[in-house]
């Protein structure tokens, strides 16, 4: 399925993309509120309730199917991208709902429930599956980083910037370094295995941006080298 996605990017304001079906081409929009124009038959949108175990955390989720030919407009906030994976067939990575925006025809969602231990890791019950061939857009903050896993070797990866990885990677929850350095950082996944994790690098972005807005490098300081000195001095 060829899908034609054009981005124009504005920091400050978000970004605009357009998504273009040829006739007879289907797209699963995850994101519907973001769809902000249309040009096509009106027959050509269709919402439905998505049917997720549970509805994913109670909430009322609508899925809205687009037949082409149409085009439509999409607007992405400020600090998000769309980054767009091609799948073959086989695919292995489980991925976070919140991140996807769009499937095409071809593939098939499912959903995957989490083992007891990497409930408690992610901090979720359910991750999303897909089968076939075709592609996904994904909704990311900031850039998209795609590396390899090792059986053996592990990886650390901040565990608030992972958007997929593989089903048959082994995680803990873990810090990593000497005892400063364990002491502040965030959690991050301790991975093995095989295939590629994806992970995001928005959050970090707002993080230096407020260490370099920041009022004083001795308050950085107390901050870094006192336990819970970000807590205690703002």
């Amino acid at each position: 399925m060829d899908i034609q996605a054009g981005q124009h990017h504005d920091e400050s304001v978000g970004s605009v993309v357009t998504l273009d079906l040829a006739e007879g081409e289907k797209l699963h929009v995850l994101h519907p509120q973001q769809i902000i124009a249309y040009r096509g038959p009106s027959s050509g949108r269709s919402d439905k309730l998505m049917n997720i175990k549970g509805m994913y955390r109670k909430h009322k989720l609508i899925q809205a199917d687009f037949t082409g030919a149409c085009r439509l407009i999409a607007a992405l906030p400020p600090g998000f991208s769309l980054k767009m994976i091609e799948l073959e067939g086989g695919d292995d990575l489980l991925y976070d709902f919140r991140n996807l925006f769009w499937y095409s025809s071809g593939i098939h969602m499912r959903t995957k429930l989490l083992s007891m231990k990497n409930m408690l890791f992610s901090r979720d019950v359910i991750k999303m599956k897909f089968d076939g061939i075709g592609q996904i857009g994904l909704l990311t903050q900031g850039l998209v980083c795609q590396e390899q896993l090792h059986p053996t070797e592990p990886m650390y990866v901040d565990a608030s910037s992972v958007i997929a990885y593989p089903e048959n990677a082994q995680l803990e929850l873990t810090v990593y370094g000497n005892h400063l350095a364990s002491q502040h950082m965030n959690y991050h996944f301790k991975m093995t295995g095989h295939g590629t994790v994806l992970f995001h690098a928005g959050e970090h972005h707002r993080r230096l941006q407020q260490d370099m807005n920041d009022d004083g490098v001795i308050k950085r300081f107390l901050r870094e080298v006192i336990p819970f000195g970000g807590v205690f001095i703002k």
